[in-house]
């Protein structure tokens, strides 16, 4: 389906959103259209109060920077009021729930829960649940709001998703499932390519296999031949890999060499942070092809179109 052929109702039934393999084409496409109009108005300094008298709370398990940052000023933007909800994974284990948590703030007036580093199993137990919005910024499993950033800075920059090559390489992550499940539904070419001991669980390249075929090696040279985007993810991040596997992963960093494979016009995406040097040269993620920094900025109004569509 080409996205440029869509004509979006600005609108989407969804309540929830924990993992992109739960939203149609169209419904990613309402999402991308609707941060579209976001990114518009805020250019044009515009206001957009639509949550004027809304509170939305944070529920994050670990650390966050560009994306508590990017939601605060968001919430902010669109006249709502944002709160921090203390968490502790002792507490958790102590018998507190989320469950109990949404049920309780939602009488609070808070009309959307935004979760981070929370069980995928909880989650979905939780949303059957919950009489407010649940929106999961990532977990172990899956990172739905910057795949879809991600897709929208795609469609941003190269003007369409549809017939577009992605290769993602290195790591598999949360950020790879996800991108993966949102690029093949839009319609693009994927490829990846992993070591062996950091391949992607097979049940998540079946779930994406349901929507088209993806391109899977271990050889990092043949995915981003001919890509229209080159994608990796951090190795290190919250968890720091071992210097024998640094050297595993070696073959997989996206430098000039394994760039100059895909078109010239390729663009490299990395969702941040990044470890120059590791999995992607300075001279790259710092270079002209680079698209790390509209990813970050696009951030802002990806979130703010998700709250605008899923809070009722």
């Amino acid at each position: 389906m080409d996205i440029n052929r869509y004509r979006p109702s600005y609108g989407i039934e969804q309540k929830h959103i924990t993992k992109l393999a739960d939203y149609t084409t169209e419904e990613i496409f309402e999402i991308l259209y609707a941060t579209q109009a976001m990114k518009a108005k805020f250019l044009a300094h515009e206001s957009t109060c639509i949550l004027q008298g809304t509170t939305v709370a944070l529920l994050f398990g670990d650390t966050s920077l560009r994306t508590r940052s990017a939601l605060e000023i968001g919430i902010r933007q669109l006249g709502g009021v944002c709160v921090n909800l203390p968490y502790n994974e002792k507490d958790m284990q102590a018998g507190e729930n989320i469950k109990d948590i949404v049920n309780v703030v939602s009488r609070y007036g808070v009309g959307a829960l935004i979760t981070r580093h929370i069980r995928q199993s909880d989650l979905e137990e939780y949303c059957a649940v919950s009489p407010v919005s649940i929106i999961n910024s990532e977990n172990s499993e899956y990172n739905p709001l910057q795949a879809l950033c991600d897709l929208y800075t795609v469609w941003e920059k190269k003007g369409k998703l549809d017939g577009l090559k992605i290769a993602y390489v290195g790591k598999s992550s949360n950020t790879a499932v996800s991108l993966i499940m949102g690029a093949i539904k839009c319609g693009m070419e994927v490829a990846v390519s992993t070591p062996k001991q950091f391949e992607m669980k097979p049940v998540y390249l079946t779930r994406a296999e349901q929507y088209g075929k993806i391109y899977v090696t271990e050889n990092p040279a043949e995915a981003v031949k001919d890509a229209d985007i080159v994608y990796t993810d951090n190795y290190n991040y919250h968890n720091a890999i071992s210097d024998k596997d640094k050297q595993i992963l070696l073959p997989y960093q996206v430098n000039n060499d394994l760039m100059s494979l895909a078109k010239h016009n390729a663009m490299f995406m990395h969702p941040l942070p990044a470890s120059r040097g590791v999995e992607v040269t300075a001279d790259v993620i710092d270079g002209k092809l680079s698209a790390v920094l509209e990813q970050g900025e696009n951030k802002l109004h990806l979130l703010k179109a998700v709250l605008a569509l899923l809070i009722k």
